[in-house]
């Protein structure tokens, strides 16, 4: 459940600072948005997705549905919002592959607890429900609340406030990068590896997976702490990575794997992502990910 953004990319030399103009490459239209990017992930490594959210009543809606359809998820519970504009982020990529996102949420911004609970068959019956925070939290912690199988929170985009009790205490599994730990435990300053080790103890959550980046993920569970090495590639785009590597833990948990064994998955599936362009269409399906980095 989650977000459905059309994205606007356009590739820079460097991401401009603030009051800077930078030239950059032809605009290009791709499906985004955390939530549907993390669906066509999870249904590109060979799992049965639905998607539970919100597009606009727009041309932007129509691409973001039949790009979904087309990968074979579920839209049932895809509603599309009168006389409102679709998600839109705005992206800049940077030459090394990094990038520099403002979303507009649309139709997004509209998910409702009447939505979700629309969908309490859909969600009574997931293996796994993945959540991010581009909708409403009220939404957010009405789907951790019906959900039958495991809970995986992506807090991202970075919460302003506290994230409500309730929620957290739905949730099996919390998946921030560094930022977003930072900001959940806290935290005022760099977070190197060792201290996102410390900081990932401190949050409500029986299970912590900490993206690093470059530096690949930290799983922490039960007071166990394991550094996942990430395969070194070099990056042509990083947008979408860190979604990539949330539909494929839940593609490992749905397998039944271990949290140590779904994080060594998805820091494949992440990396090989960065090797492409844009977001969905960089999304690997299982035997591209075999094919670019062995079976190991």
């Amino acid at each position: 459940m989650g977000s459905a953004n059309l994205d606007l990319v356009v590739e820079v030399p460097r991401v401009p600072l603030v009051g800077e103009t930078v030239l950059g490459s032809d605009l290009a239209r791709i499906p985004g948005g955390k939530g549907a990017n993390q669906a066509v992930a999870a249904a590109r490594l060979g799992r049965s997705v639905a998607m539970i959210g919100r597009v606009g009543d727009d041309e932007g809606g129509r691409i973001l549905r039949d790009a979904l359809e087309t990968d074979g998820v579920d839209t049932s519970h895809l509603a599309t919002t009168p006389d409102v504009p679709n998600g839109v982020a705005l992206i800049a990529v940077g030459a090394d592959g990094d990038n520099s996102i403002v979303v507009s949420p649309g139709a997004n911004g509209r998910l409702s607890v009447a939505d979700v609970e629309a969908a309490s068959d859909v969600l009574g019956a997931a293996a796994v429900t993945l959540v991010q925070l581009e909708v409403p939290v009220d939404a957010v912690a009405a789907a951790a609340r019906l959900a039958g199988g495991i809970v995986v929170l992506n807090p991202a985009p970075a919460p302003s406030s506290p994230l409500p009790a309730k929620l957290l205490e739905a949730v099996d599994v919390i998946v921030p990068n560094q930022t977003e730990l930072a900001l959940l435990a806290g935290h005022h300053g760099p977070v190197d590896v060792a201290t996102a080790a410390e900081l990932a103890t401190r949050l409500p959550v029986p299970t912590a997976v900490v993206t690093l980046g470059a530096l690949g993920a930290l799983a922490v569970s039960e007071g166990n702490v394991t550094h996942v090495e990430a395969p070194e590639v070099t990056p042509v785009d990083t947008t979408a990575a860190g979604d990539s590597f949330c539909g494929a833990l839940a593609d490992a948990l749905v397998r039944g794997d271990s949290i140590v064994e779904a994080v060594r998955w998805a820091v494949r599936v992440g990396a090989v992502t960065t090797l492409r362009p844009g977001a969905q269409p960089s999304l690997p399906t299982a035997v591209e990910v075999t094919a670019l980095l062995g079976r190991s």
